[in-house]
């Protein structure tokens, strides 16, 4: 019998493409609350945390106050647009997805969750909106670690594994993202490295970041499930 392995997914990206729906609906929280129309446009988003992205264009715009009220009233008001904003673009899921992850589910000794940089709530609304809720989510709660916890996405990482990971070993511990960022915090926390080039950054690049494995994307998602899983080495 197969060890147990813990999956842990990025997901912008990686699992679906929102086409931008999450920084529309941040930009128009940042306006609505603090009254800069652009407060994101030199922030980089790309393998960051959430709490890191509000963080750093607060302090772009000189915008000074305690950080955990104002993230409290901005996600109040992120969460209230996301929905909309969701439905007014057009994503779509990633190659490969939702069917990946139901192979996956199949095996007794896989374990999904989730290791993003999205806060947790704006990850529900994302994964409910694309039809892949149910496979991290116990109940009401998904699994994972989520972008209000850190600035630092190897805590985010390091969290996932506190949350979902009990019984499993680090060498079999899997963090699955499409950045070199997603990359260096599986390196951070001694884990597994997997790269997935359905975002900004190709196989080169992930496979020189340091990932363990790299895949173009997950189209053969029979294949990639059996490699994910120790089936297939």
């Amino acid at each position: 019998m197969l060890p147990a392995r813990l999956l842990l997914f990025d997901i912008d990206n990686t699992l679906l493409y929102s086409g931008g729906a999450g920084s529309v609906a941040m930009t128009a929280a940042f306006s609505d609350l603090f009254g800069v129309d652009d407060g994101f446009g030199k922030i980089e988003f790309s393998g960051r945390t959430d709490r890191f992205i509000l963080r750093s264009a607060l302090e772009a715009h000189g915008i000074d106050g305690d950080f955990e009220t104002q993230m409290a009233a901005f996600l109040d008001r992120y969460y209230a647009l996301l929905p909309g904003s969701l439905a007014d673009k057009q994503g779509t899921l990633m190659p490969g997805f939702p069917e990946l992850l139901a192979s996956l589910m199949e095996v007794p000794s896989a374990r999904l969750g989730l290791a993003t940089g999205n806060f947790s709530e704006a990850a529900r609304l994302k994964l409910d909106y694309y039809g892949i809720e149910e496979f991290f989510a116990a109940g009401s709660n998904l699994l994972g670690g989520f972008g209000e916890e850190s600035i630092d996405r190897a805590d985010v990482v390091r969290k996932a594994i506190e949350n979902v990971g009990a019984g499993v070993s680090a060498d079999h511990v899997l963090v699955i993202g499409d950045t070199p960022k997603d990359i260096t915090a599986a390196l951070d926390n001694g884990v597994t490295a997997v790269g997935v080039a359905t975002g900004s950054y190709t196989t080169d690049e992930l496979r020189e970041s340091g990932a363990h494995m790299v895949f173009e994307d997950f189209s053969d998602w029979r294949q990639a499930a059996a490699t994910l899983t120790g089936r297939l080495s």
